[in-house]
């Protein structure tokens, strides 16, 4: 069975235009400027099953947009191929977008200046579905995202959060096989981004429906995504389980030893001493397995010692930290 997205080394470049200090190059570079070619997404390569959440993680300018508007038909790729639903998104674009979701966080596809349900209504037109399938389907997500309250006013009387409510459930009305989410969280506050979380989550297992979202908070990610697809410089840097991520990065651990009084010299095989307070020493360790139990073992039970904390590092950690390396090296 086909997957329900694939691209195949696919690729996009922009030209860029060089600019020129005042008339260093003439008259004909002033008319006719050089122009540079710059790859935003260079030679990735990813399948997507029917049913999967998958978040497209990466930092700016790594290319993240440009590969879901490849995607959605926006963009011609360069080279190389990508396919949703078994078709060439830019080649199909209105049989394709019948069959897909899109929101991008701050690209609103509302009408401003009318009510919500209006705005509903013309989604409605313009895909041409059937007027008690598309009130059935706007009466389900009005309920799950608590859209109700709010349904009769101006879109521009909406706060950001309704407004991402809405955009999410105007991108399911037409009962899409596929979503793609651009950011959909940037900018809400803790409450609304908990409501688009928890929603997002509830229709991947319930409904089944294919996502693929790209994000800065990796909350998101945790939350919607168990399969992370992360690139830098365009290009794909791991692929896999997010459970799998702190393996791949070779993420470490960080024990803190705290004492009655300064312990002087600790030591711990396999352990690196970081800087710390008086009366506590850190460590951090290699992800080995070794349980806090078996570390207390190694170290003896040193004199004075009242509580041992060993942290493994969030997904956040992780990636920074691997970026970090990147930029060091």
């Amino acid at each position: 069975m086909a997957p329900m997205i694939l691209a195949e080394r696919a690729g996009k470049t922009f030209q860029q235009r060089v600019r020129q200090t005042g008339f260093a190059g003439g008259l004909r570079d002033f008319f006719a400027p050089r122009m540079t070619p710059v790859k935003a997404v260079e030679d990735i390569s990813f399948s997507i099953e029917a049913g999967e959440a998958v978040g497209y993680l990466g930092p700016n300018g790594a290319g993240k947009s440009t590969m879901i508007k490849m995607l959605t038909g926006i963009l011609v790729p360069s080279s190389g191929r990508v396919e949703v639903l078994g078709r060439v998104p830019h080649e199909e674009r209105v049989t394709n977008a019948r069959e897909i979701g899109v929101v991008f966080g701050q690209r609103s596809q509302l009408w401003w200046d009318l009510p919500l349900s209006d705005s509903f209504e013309l989604h409605r037109r313009i895909y041409r579905v059937e007027p008690q399938r598309f009130a059935a389907s706007r009466d389900e997500m009005i309920d799950m995202l608590a859209i109700g309250p709010f349904i009769d006013r101006p879109v521009r009387q909406l706060s950001l959060g309704q407004r991402m409510r809405a955009e999410i459930a105007m991108a399911l009305m037409h009962e899409p096989k596929v979503l793609f989410l651009d950011e959909p969280t940037i900018g809400l506050d803790v409450v609304a981004k908990d409501a688009v979380r928890k929603f997002l989550a509830r229709i991947n297992a319930e409904r089944g429906v294919t996502i693929i979202l790209t994000t800065h908070d990796l909350q998101d990610i945790e939350q919607i995504c168990p399969r992370l697809i992360m690139v830098d410089d365009g290009r794909l840097l791991f692929d896999g389980p997010l459970a799998n991520l702190h393996a791949a990065f070779g993420a470490r651990r960080k024990l803190t030893l705290e004492f009655a009084a300064d312990p002087g010299a600790i030591s711990l095989a396999g352990a690196e001493p970081v800087e710390t307070a008086e009366n506590v020493r850190e460590f951090m360790l290699a992800d080995d397995g070794r349980s806090l139990v078996e570390l207390i073992a190694e170290l003896g039970n040193p004199a004075g010692l009242k509580d041992v904390r060993l942290h493994r590092p969030d997904i956040e950690e992780v990636i920074r930290t691997y970026y970090q390396s990147r930029m060091a090296g």
